[in-house]
Formats: structure tokens, sequence, C-alpha cells
């Protein structure tokens, strides 16, 4: 437990990630808060993690229980040292330690109107019915924010009362949408008309404002107004008559307003239930529903039961649900939420489990002892599984495999890798790291903190990528070893990587994401589901490069320009040289536009290297006068305003803005940061000083010469992709060539590529960014971004929050257990797609493999054709044996054979006749140029049929080698 500080600090570093969900507002109001968790059990402490981690302000812990055998299942801070202590007292010290801008208290004492009194929110997470009851009126009547949570077993609930009129300052965890304007009509109403292509998300009863707007000024200045949506590109504004003509460009952009709602106390909500008639039919008639004897003889069976992942799935609601009652931001519950995962329990049809097989046996497993049985906690110890990535997802994970002992018996293990080290933003919501973590690889410091969990967990942690480059570590034997795989990664290519492999070795696969207050979590079972797969809104942005030169619309598209003028001045240019004094002939074998960009940045830069910090601060003012005045007016030159195409459409128009040039001003503070952040990092690349002094700045621009106007009327500009792709061959010689007269000047020296770091803010590399991105949008009428917006997009930074982890950490372990369980029907899985922001969560059946057929034969993407390894002594198959082979077995006409993508077999079979008497492993090393690696087991064609008139994708053959 730390000092107490003051309530309104904030780490941005700590919790930048958070930041990013919550905002700064919010975020203050956390540190202003006091909260109770009373009830330190399981679910307590996973509350009281995710309070801590997102750094409320004070947190008081209330449990005047001492530990026992049940609770280790899923209180994770408690151990069987702690047997007989206090709870809440054991487990502070270890919750301390997550946060130290956190006051941490504990109290054992009965819970007063004066003690609650003193908090903010409160909620019971082990209590009974009167003490809620109780509880409820207390808080309710003094305006404290109440929860009740409790889960038992496979089932939850989670009621919140937040009084009367409580205000949701922000209900949703989207930025206001924002849209560039395309035209606005004069009249009543006005119609504004967008810019995208894809048009606008407004709604009707949506306030917005205006900006930028060249011509109709008036509504630049005015208040929010409501609108009404007439289609996806049109909006009606209210009356523009009176306003001046409409000229061009603008933005307009949605108001977040403020909601009101009042909530019931539990005693009110306890006697409106109690005064509800039997429920009515169609003809109002009263409808005798039967008891459920089933799900009551159930939930009977498993109620003494405590598991970690619904306790994870609660823990991380309800704590959202308290940071919603601190923070006045988003929608919270209303008002009770109930959950069960019954379909967790063996499958219809198996005996049920004997009351001796679920008998408590004094160990820490009793609290899942007590729904699965003795057997089945054997068999999670026997499970040796794969985790992929150790970040946010993989610390939950690794939790929950702890407290479920997976792989922690005889023969079991968990292997984790992990390629990343620890940051300081990591520790606001990956709950195994701490300071002394700093720098160290994730996997090792995850797996040093889990095996504290529980000790018998075997971890074996690497710190390798997974992809192709490592298939050497993770390869057949690996793979085959495992009983699963679970993904933790924020990469779709390397998700995908991760299917594959469990596509091809048959191995189940648990896959989980989140951003933000969103998270998913799926199943997927070899020959049960559908594989994962991504969509094409999954796949990474790719912005045309005529578009980040010449036509940005948006600050997304002024923000990669930026990325890029970085990475062509400071690195690039660079490694260019720097290669170039060790292999003067590399420069020919560029290619491409970008390669192109960076030779002429490179010759144009670089033909005099600076000798102090003034030549810096001159060349930092060319560059400026470069790209936000002499290119833009070159560009104009090309396409002037009133240009119009042959159809006699304005070639400004649509997603084109018309972009304006800027004359420099010493006295804005934008010119001023692009010229002290470009000058730096100039200095940086040549080893040079470079200076943080703005005023000395301001008086070397005042003596030095403005830079010189240059149209570059030698350099073309191109309206697409197509023509500049056409005109690389023109200009990459003449580029070279100015390089190398360059180059024949250069002293010899290396310089010192800049490495882009967004976290660090001393280094000028988002200072670069920010100032250079807004530069360009004022050019062409674009809203600015601040630098925590800009250093989200330019980072990819994902927002994060802990709740949200442990949330989709939990609904992934109650998939783990139907997965060890061994469930063979579809309908017992579940996917799982939560936003905590509204409150929503929805888990749905996956689907069935995708049937396929070949005139008698079907297959799914989980079958394979087999060909057996040769007998000892018996020689290897020639390509024609195979053929033989494939038409004898499977009645494939087969003609054409490819191994990782290289043609084997030719269509033009004369061509091919000298290669049947090739062994298969001799054809695949003579295609490939691949021998097998070391440990293969097995060669995997894929194949395709003569009579089809298109490709089908046929099962993988799989050639066995041994």
């Amino acid at each position: 437990m730390g000092d107490l500080k003051t309530y309104l600090d904030i780490n941005e570093q700590l919790y930048s990630r958070q930041l990013y969900v919550l905002g700064t507002e919010a975020m203050r109001r956390l540190r202003g808060s006091s909260m109770l968790v009373s009830g330190m059990k399981g679910l307590g402490v996973e509350i009281a993690k995710n309070l801590v981690l997102a750094g409320v302000g004070r947190l008081t812990l209330r449990d005047p229980s001492p530990t026992c055998w049940m609770d280790l299942a899923s209180q994770f801070f408690l151990s069987e040292k702690d047997i007989g202590q206090n709870r809440a007292k054991a487990s502070l010290p270890h919750l301390a330690q997550l946060n130290s801008d956190v006051y941490i208290s504990t109290y054992d004492g009965p819970l007063t109107e004066t003690v609650l009194r003193g908090f903010q929110v409160v909620v019971l997470t082990d209590s009974t019915l009167k003490e809620q009851l109780q509880v409820g009126s207390l808080c309710h009547e003094h305006g404290v924010h109440f929860l009740v949570a409790s889960t038992r077993g496979l089932v939850g609930q989670l009621f919140c009362d937040f009084g009367e009129k409580f205000i949701i300052h922000d209900p949703s965890e989207a930025e206001p949408l924002q849209s560039n304007i395309g035209h606005i009509s004069q009249g009543s109403p006005g119609i504004l008309t967008v810019l995208e292509e894809n048009g606008h998300r407004f709604q009707d009863g949506d306030w917005v404002t205006f900006s930028d707007i060249e011509g109709m000024t008036e509504l630049n200045d005015c208040g929010p107004l409501p609108i009404r949506v007439r289609d996806k590109w049109t909006l009606e504004i209210g009356d523009t008559t009176a306003f001046s003509p409409y000229l061009r460009s603008g933005a307009i952009t949605q108001v977040k307003r403020s909601q009101t709602r009042s909530y019931e106390d539990a005693n009110e909500l306890v006697i409106l239930a109690q005064g509800l008639e039997p429920l009515q039919g169609d003809n109002g008639k009263k409808v005798n529903e039967p008891l459920d004897e089933a799900l009551v003889r159930k939930f009977a069976m498993t109620s003494t039961g405590d598991l970690s992942p619904i306790n994870s799935v609660f823990g991380g609601m309800a704590a959202q649900e308290m940071l919603k009652a601190a923070s006045g931001k988003f929608i919270p519950l209303d008002q009770w939420l109930y959950f069960d995962a019954l379909e967790c329990l063996p499958e219809d049809g198996k005996p049920p489990l004997r009351p001796e097989a679920c008998a408590p046996r004094n160990c820490r497993y009793d609290g899942q002892i007590a729904v699965f049985g003795d057997d089945f906690q054997k068999n999670l110890g026997k499970q040796c599984y794969f985790l992929v990535g150790a970040g946010a997802i993989g610390c939950e994970l690794l939790k929950t495999f702890a407290m479920l002992g997976l792989g922690a018996g005889q023969g079991g293990g968990i292997t984790v890798t992990d390629m990343d080290t620890v940051e300081l933003s990591n520790l606001s919501r990956q709950f195994l790291f701490h300071s002394w973590d700093l720098n160290k690889p994730k996997s090792e410091a995850a797996a040093l903190a889990v095996r504290s969990m529980n000790p018998a967990l075997s971890v074996t942690a690497h710190t390798k990528e997974l992809g192709p480059d490592t298939e050497h570590v993770f390869g057949d034997d690996f793979f085959s070893s495992l009983d699963g795989v679970a993904s933790a990664l924020d990469s779709f290519q390397a998700r995908k990587y991760v299917s594959e492999r469990c596509i091809h070795y048959m191995k189940p696969m648990l896959e989980s994401g989140t951003q933000g207050t969103q998270g998913s979590a799926a199943i997927f079972v070899p020959c049960l589901t559908q594989p994962y797969s991504t969509s094409s809104e999954d796949a990474e942005t790719a912005y045309p490069v005529c578009t980040l030169r010449h036509f940005p619309s948006t600050i997304e598209h002024t923000l990669q320009w930026a990325w890029n003028e970085f990475e062509g001045l400071f690195r690039l240019p660079a490694e260019m040289i720097n290669r170039y004094l060790q292999e003067p002939d590399f420069l020919e074998r560029m290619e491409g536009p970008q390669a192109l960009d960076y030779l002429k940045t490179a010759s144009l830069s670089f033909l005099s290297p600076p000798q102090g910090w003034q030549e810096c601060v001159a060349w930092a003012w060319g560059r400026w006068q470069h790209c936000f005045h002499d290119s833009i007016t070159h560009l104009l030159q090309y396409f002037p305003h009133d240009k119009v195409n042959e159809e006699g459409v304005p070639f400004w128009s649509g997603t084109k803005r018309c972009p304006q040039p800027l004359e420099f001003d010493i006295s804005r503070d934008t010119h001023l940061d692009y010229i002290l952040a470009a000058a730096n990092l100039y200095a940086k690349t040549h080893k040079l000083p470079g200076s943080q002094d703005r005023d000395e700045l301001r008086v070397i621009l005042q003596e030095l010469p403005a830079p010189a106007f240059h149209l570059h009327t030698h350099t073309p500009i191109f309206a697409n992709d197509q023509e500049l792709e056409q005109s690389s061959e023109k200009w990459g010689p003449t580029y070279v060539q100015e390089l190398r007269l360059a180059l024949a000047k250069w002293p010899g020296t290396s310089l010192e590529p800049q490495l882009f770091e967004k976290d660090d803010d001393s280094n000028f590399h988002m200072d670069f960014i920010v100032a250079a991105s807004n530069l360009r949008a004022e050019n062409y009428g674009i809203p600015p971004a601040d630098r925590s917006k800009s250093k989200r997009i330019v980072g990819a930074i994902i927002p994060a929050i802990a709740t949200t982890t442990a949330v989709v950490a939990g609904l992934v372990g109650l998939e783990l257990y139907k997965i060890v369980m061994g469930h063979r029907c579809l309908s017992s899985y579940r996917h799982s797609y939560l936003q905590l922001a509204v409150p929503h969560l929805s888990r749905w059946i996956p689907k069935a493999p995708c049937v396929q057929q070949y005139h008698d034969m079907r297959w799914t993407c989980w079958d394979r054709l087999t060909v057996p390894a040769p007998a000892p002594g018996q020689p290897e198959m020639t390509l024609r044996d195979l053929l033989a082979y494939l038409q004898e077995k499977y009645d494939l006409p087969v003609t054409m054979l490819l191994l990782d993508t290289y043609l084997l077999y030719s269509r033009r079979w004369p061509e091919a006749q000298q290669n049947l008497q090739l062994r298969v492993t001799e054809l695949a090393h003579r295609v490939t140029g691949k021998e097998p690696k070391m440990g293969q087991k097995e060669l995997v064609f894929e194949i395709s049929c003569e009579d089809e008139e298109e490709d089908t994708t046929f099962p993988p053959l799989h050639y066995r080698l041994c």
C-alpha cells in the first residue's frame, strides 16, 4: 500500500491504453472515487484486481472470513499458507503491488449507515439476501451506488442500483462521428451532402457542430444543432436561407450529450417481483409454466462450486459497472443480469457424477471438483497446451490455467511464447507484470508470476515469434504433443497462421481478442466447427499512394503521409547511405514508386551534410516550404481549382479536397513545432547535437534567408497509382544518378537511422508526425488531431481496459472445460461477443464446417488424404507411384500437385514425363530448393483434378516420410 496521492494526477504513460477507452475527464473522476468490495473470495478478488488496475482513488476490502481450501480454486492471490488467515488482509499486499496510485485498506466491521456513506460505490459479492436488502436500502437513501454480484458454480447474477437521476456523461465508447462536407444548400431546411464514398453514420436526432467551412461561415460559429437523416449521403441541418453561399470544404462533427437515468433499490425490486401476476397467454389466460426440474437439479448439484472462469466473467462485468458508477462513462446495466454456462456439464447421455466424486479433498481444486468431479480434475492436469501471446489476454488465460490446474499434473504442461518485453503501459491491464518486470520478456515474467499462484503448474516460456521462421522449434513433434492451442494475439495475420497450424495438426483452438470495451471469444474444434477465418474488414488498411500524396480527405490519410515522411527523411535514406558505403551497386536493385521516392529524398536531403544546428534548422525550414507550400502550388498547376473532366464534372469533387498552400508564420506554434522536431531529427540522423530552445529557434529563423521557391516542374504528378507505377522505370534511373552524384561528395561517414518509437516523448518522433499531419490537414481543410489521437492511429494502438480482458478470458475458460471434457455436440459450444459499454453480451452456437463434394467424395477443411510412410527397407514412392495410389484409393485423376505453392507437376504432360520417375522428396527438393527439415514427418501437397472446369480445393495430401 502506497501513500495517498493526489486524486487528479494521471500517469498518462501508465494508463495510455485505458485513456483511449475512458478519456481524461472520466479518468479524473475515477481517481477521485472511493469504493468498497465486500467479500474476497474468487469473485471479490477479480473485481478488486480490475479496479486497482483501472486506477480508482481509494479501495477498501472487507471480508471477516478466514481462507479455506475451497477458496483456492479461484482466489489467485491466496495459497495454502493462507489457510485460516483473513482473506482481505492476505490479499491486500498482492493487490497493492499492482498499482501504487491506488490507496488500499481493509475493514472487517459491520456495514453501518455511517460506514457506507464514506463510499461512492459499494459491491457485495459474498452476502445473504438480508444483508443485500439492508445495505441496498441504505445506499439508495444516501446516494451511494450499489451492486450485488454473486456466483454459484456455473451460474451468476449481477444487480446494479445507481440511484435516482444518475448522470451518464458519455454513453458510448466511440469517438464522435465526423464527416467531410461536400456541399450545403441554402434553404429551409438546408441540405448537407457528405463526401464519404460509403456515406455517413449519423442518426436522426444527433446534435452536430461545423468547422472549417468556406463560404457559409455562419455555421462555423453556431452552437450544436440537431439534424435529420434523409439518406446515407444527405442530412437536413435547419434553416440556412439567410446564410452566405457555401463554397467548399468543412467538417460536420457529432456532439455527445449527457443522459440522466433513475434506478430502483433492491428492496423495491424484490417487492415488485413478489407482486407480479402469473404470466398471461395470448388469450388472456394464465400460463402455468412447469418447473424446469432438470435446470434446478443442475444448479443444486453445482452451486457449492467456485470456478475461476465464471468469476472472471462476473468480476470483469461488475468492475466495469463500478467504473461506470464513479465516472459517468457508458450506459449502466439496467438492472439485473443472470448468466449460466450449464452446457459445460457432461453432455446428455453421459452418467451423472457420483456425490463422492465431487466431495472435498482438502486441496486447492475443491471448488472445481465440487462441479466437475475428481476424475475431470486429473484429466485437466494431464493436458498439454500452447498459449501464443503473453499480453493482456495471455496473462488472464495463464491465471485461469493455474486456477484450473491445466497442465499441473503428471505429463501435463503449458508452453507460452511471446517476443515482446514488458512496457510501462502494460502494467495497467496485464496484472502478472509489475514495475520490476519492465524490459523483461513478457513470457518469462508471466510464467514466473503464474507459478507463484500454483506451484504445481508446469510452464515453459519462449521468446520466439510463432511463424514459418520458427517451425524448427514449433514443428511436428511439438504440435503433435499438444492437446490444444490458445491464441491471444493482436494481429490477424498471426491468428491466421495459428489457425492453419491447428488445422494441419487437428488441434482445437481457443481464440480471443479485445478492443476497448468490446471483446470476443471463440472455439474451433476439429471436424466439428468451422475453422477461424478473417474477414475483409480485418485486413490492415492500405491507402493508395496517390491519395496520400495529393488527395487526402481524412486525418488518417495525413497521419499516414506524415509517418511516411518520417521514414523517408530520417530512417530509410540513412539506411540506404549506410548500405551504399558497403555495397555501392545495390541502388540499381531498388524497385517500386516508394523506393524511388526515398532515392529522390536522399539525393535532395543529403546532398550537403549539415555542419551544425543552424544548418539543420535551415534544412527543416526548406522541407516545410517544400511540403506545405511549393508542392501544393505545383499540384494546383496540374489540377487548378476550376479543372473539370471530359464530362464536365469538377476534378476537385467527391473525396478530392482542393488544397491551399500555407505561408510560413513564425508566430504559429504548429509551424514552429514542425521546424523544431524536423531540425532535431535531422541533427540526430547526422550525429549532431540538437536543441529544445524555442526562443533560440525563432532567432535563427529570423536571421536565415527564406527558402527559395521551387516548383520542381520536372517532377510529374499522377492522378492515380496506375500512372505512378508506369512512371517508375522512367524516373528511377534519374533518381539513382542524382543520388550517385550526391554521394560522390559524401564524407564517408555513416548516419544514424531514426527508428520510430511512439512512446518516448523526448525523441521528437511523435512531435514531428503530429505537426506534419496537422499542417497537411490544414492544407486540405481537414480537422486536425491532437497528440493522443495521432499516437493511437499512427501506432496502431488498440484501446484496452482490464475489465474486458477479464470477461473474455473467463469466456475462453468455459470453452476450455468443454474441450477437455470431450464434448462432441456442436450445440455444447459457444462463440461470444461482448460490449461492456452498452452493456451487451451475446453467445451463439458455432457453425458446422462447410462440406464440399467431388463425385461421391465429401469432405470439409478438417479432412485430409494420407499416404503412409514406406515400410522399413522399402523404397520411397516415385511420383508415378503417388499418382497411381491417389487414383486407386481416392479415385482422383490427378494432374497437378503443389507443394508450398510451387508447381510440381504440370498440365503439359509431355514436359512432365521425366519427373514421373523421381522420388517424391527428390522432386520436392528440385522444385522448391528445400530439403525436409530435421524431424519433419510429412510433406503436404495441394491437389486439383483434370475434369474440373475450375480448380477445386481438395483435402490436402499428407505424404508421410516416417
